[in-house]
């Protein structure tokens, strides 16, 4: 029986060709407790691959599938013969072992498509770091998760406590499989609850129809006057900005989560605010040195989580905002103040809306980039703008995974056709995490964007007088 997938969701799956994989990614980094290796711990994950007691987490056991009977729809139906050796994979470094080589492995990786004959799903063990850490590499389809419920599902296999054993591998449920078929008394529930259910959706439904006229007369205003909000008129045509190739590129880097903590206090700004500004210092030098830096400032789609603090469901729930870079500007606190402003002006926006509000009209600010991931870019269009950047709040505390301490988390995104570049970080206990994915061709010497993010903290940390 398939499980409807939704609009969004499905049209990941649609848009997808071998020029266009969509899927995002992460790469866990795991420090083998006292006394271990990362032998040690290659050896615990080859022991839940044969554990046939706990299988696989639910959202991980399902593929993707349409037929004649759902009308050419996508939905999604369980993979009663899933294949764990095909999901889990070994791979090692080559020598020196180092982040370089890590970064090149998981550029290769992230390339390749998911195989639509089964689960969404592949993790990489990989091996061979040369300080004995131990690296794990997951991707999924954008329609199985995105950012926020991928990081919820990587949390419940974790734990606070270093001393705990026994825990279930990343792709296991938290918990084993109960014994017995599960009752259907929510369902039941749901099924008796369904008349007075309608009636109330019918009346919401008349309710955000008539909203939606203010919510899109004051996003166009919005618009119009460069205010933050769900649209942007005004994004430049850049060198991210042309059609993409399947190869990716991807970088990543690490600081003190604390450093951006205090120029955010000192500028009365947030912590997202200092991690788009760091983006706009390095975006301004790696197109200046490239002699391409446009003359209007960059637009930002920010995405913004529409879930609940647990991030409980998988799919995707997202609105967005545009923020004006201020690229064009040369000096570093100006920028922040720019972007501190826009996204003030952008959340103000969200604020008078409902979730259908804000829902519609950001699909109304990210549509001509959904045209072109359906239909191809088309360069005689001004694009919606330049690139995404997004921040995806991890782990506050300290976590491990059998003994073993998770020390960093990288994400790796989508990047698509007309929008050859993706900034996102996230962040672990003290520490926040950039992941640069760009398309290879599009995006040259993508690496050299981490040096340009670190001398731009420097130079926020000047502007804000610490």
């Amino acid at each position: 029986m398939l499980l409807p997938m939704s609009p969004l969701d499905s049209m990941f799956l649609l848009g997808e060709s071998r020029e266009h994989p969509m899927h995002v990614g992460g790469v866990q980094i795991f420090q083998p407790p006292e006394g271990a290796d990362a032998r040690d711990v290659r050896a615990l994950l080859d022991t839940a691959l044969t554990d046939d007691d706990w299988g696989v987490a639910p959202t991980l056991g399902r593929r993707a599938r349409r037929s004649w009977t759902s009308l050419g729809q996508w939905g999604w139906e369980v993979d009663a013969r899933l294949d764990l050796g095909h999901h889990v994979r070994h791979d090692a470094l080559p020598e020196p072992g180092g982040e370089a080589q890590l970064w090149a492995l998981c550029s290769r990786l992230h390339g390749g498509l998911l195989d639509r004959s089964r689960p969404l799903w592949e993790t990489h063990l990989i091996e061979g770091l040369r300080d004995g850490r131990y690296a794990m590499y997951t991707k999924m389809h954008h329609a199985v998760a995105d950012g926020v419920s991928a990081m919820s599902m990587l949390r419940r296999t974790l734990s606070e406590d270093p001393d705990e054993r026994g825990m279930p591998a990343p792709w296991q449920p938290p918990h084993p499989r109960p014994a017995g078929p599960a009752t259907d008394a929510v369902g039941t529930a749901g099924m008796a609850d369904l008349p007075g259910a309608a009636i109330r959706a019918a009346r919401g439904v008349v309710g955000e129809v008539a909203g939606l006229v203010p919510a899109l007369a004051g996003t166009l205003g919005r618009a119009v006057r460069d205010q933050g909000g769900p649209l942007s008129l005004t994004a430049p045509r850049t060198m991210f900005n042309e059609p993409i190739s399947g190869a990716r590129q991807f970088a990543a880097r690490s600081w003190p989560l604390e450093r951006l903590r205090l120029v955010a206090k000192a500028a009365d700004a947030t912590i997202n605010d200092v991690v788009l500004a760091m983006s706009a210092g390095a975006l301004r030098g790696y197109l200046h040195w490239n002699g391409a830096l446009p003359a209007q400032p960059l637009i930002a789609m920010v995405p913004v989580s529409l879930r609940d603090e647990q991030g409980s469901h998988v799919g995707n729930g997202i609105g967005v905002l545009m923020c004006n870079l201020g690229t064009h500007l040369p000096d570093p606190g100006a920028r922040l103040d720019t972007v501190r402003t826009c996204m003030r002006e952008g959340k103000q926006a969200l604020a008078a809306m409902s979730t259908a509000q804000i829902l519609a009209m950001s699909a109304l600010g990210a549509v001509p980039a959904g045209a072109s991931m359906l239909f191809g870019h088309n360069p005689r269009l001004r694009p919606p703008f330049n690139l995404i950047i997004s921040n995806v709040p991890g782990p506050r505390r300290g976590l491990y995974w059998n003994g073993a301490r998770l020390d960093a988390v990288y994400p790796l995104s989508i990047p698509v056709d007309g929008q050859g570049l993706n900034i996102t970080c996230t962040s672990n206990d003290d520490i926040i995490s950039f992941g640069i994915t760009g398309c290879r061709r599009t995006v040259p010497h993508l690496h050299t964007l981490t040096a340009h993010l670190g001398h731009e903290l420097d130079a926020l940390e000047h502007a804000v007088g610490l």
